[in-house]
C-alpha cells in the first residue's frame, strides 16, 4: 500500500498566489520544482478543480497544505465551535493556522489520522469534485495526465483513476469517520474541495452533513472557516 499521507499532501499541495495566481510553492527549497513542475506544489486538488470556483487557498493555510490544512482548519472550527463562539466571527478573516496540539486527534501526527483514513479523506475530495458532474471522461483524462506528471507511482495513479471512473459510495465514506474528529475532517476536506454554488454541490454537502450527524452550528462554524480561508484567484 502506497503513503496515503504523502499522497494527501500532493494531493492538497502547499501553494502560495502571485500577482497573476501563478503557484509557487513554498519558499526557498521548493523553489526550483515549483518552476520545474508545477503540479507538485500546485497540489493534485488544481486538476481536479481547475479555475471552475475561481477561487484559492489564502496566508498560511496555502503555506502548510496537505493533511495539516485540513487538520488544522478543521481543529480551529471545532475549537471555535466548542468554545461557543458565532461562525460570523470568523468569516470575514484570513484563518491564522496552527499546529493541533500533540494530544489533540486533530493533529497530522495522531494515530486516529492513520493511512486508512488519509485515504478516506482523499476519495471524499474526489467525490465532492464530482459532485455537479463536472468530471466528464475528457475532464478524467486531462486530471489523469496531470495525475502522472507528479510521478506518484502506479499504484497511487490506479487508486485516483478508479475513484474518478466509479460513483462514490457515500455510506461508505462517513462509516470510515468513526469519531466525531474524523467526521469533522471529512467534511472539512470536502467543503475545501467545492464551494457550494450550484444546487448539486449544495445538496452533496447537505446529503454528507445529514449522514455524518454533525450538528448544525458545528457545520456552521467549518463552512464559514473554509470559507474564510478561501480568496479570489
Amino acid at each position: 500500500m502506497f503513503d496515503a499521507k504523502k499522497l494527501l499532501d500532493q494531493f492538497l499541495g502547499p501553494q502560495m498566489g502571485g500577482k497573476s495566481g501563478d503557484i509557487l510553492g513554498r519558499a526557498g527549497q521548493f523553489g526550483d520544482i515549483a518552476k520545474n513542475n508545477p503540479w507538485k506544489t500546485a497540489g493534485i486538488a488544481a486538476a481536479l478543480l481547475g479555475t471552475k470556483t475561481g477561487r484559492k487557498l489564502a496566508g498560511n493555510v496555502a503555506t502548510v497544505g496537505g493533511l495539516a490544512a485540513i487538520a488544522g482548519l478543521g481543529y480551529m472550527a471545532y475549537k471555535n465551535y466548542q468554545s461557543g463562539q458565532s461562525p460570523q466571527t470568523v468569516t470575514h478573516k484570513e484563518p491564522e493556522i496552527l499546529p493541533p496540539p500533540v494530544d489533540s486527534p486533530f493533529n497530522p501526527q495522531s494515530s486516529a489520522l492513520s493511512n486508512d483514513f488519509a485515504l478516506t479523506l482523499i476519495r471524499a475530495m474526489i467525490a465532492a469534485a464530482k459532485a455537479d458532474g463536472h468530471i466528464d471522461a475528457a475532464e478524467r483524462a486531462n486530471i489523469i495526465d496531470k495525475v502522472h506528471a507528479v510521478d506518484l507511482g502506479s499504484e497511487a495513479e490506479a487508486f485516483i483513476a478508479n475513484e474518478l471512473a466509479n460513483p462514490v459510495d457515500i455510506d461508505d465514506l462517513v462509516a470510515s469517520a468513526r469519531t466525531e474528529e474524523q467526521k469533522v475532517e471529512l467534511y472539512t476536506a470536502t467543503r475545501l474541495t467545492i464551494d457550494p454554488d450550484t444546487r448539486a454541490e449544495r445538496g452533496y454537502l447537505d446529503l454528507l452533513a445529514g449522514r455524518l450527524g454533525l450538528p448544525d452550528a458545528l457545520l456552521d462554524h467549518i463552512d464559514a472557516t473554509v470559507s474564510a480561508a478561501k480568496v479570489q484567484a
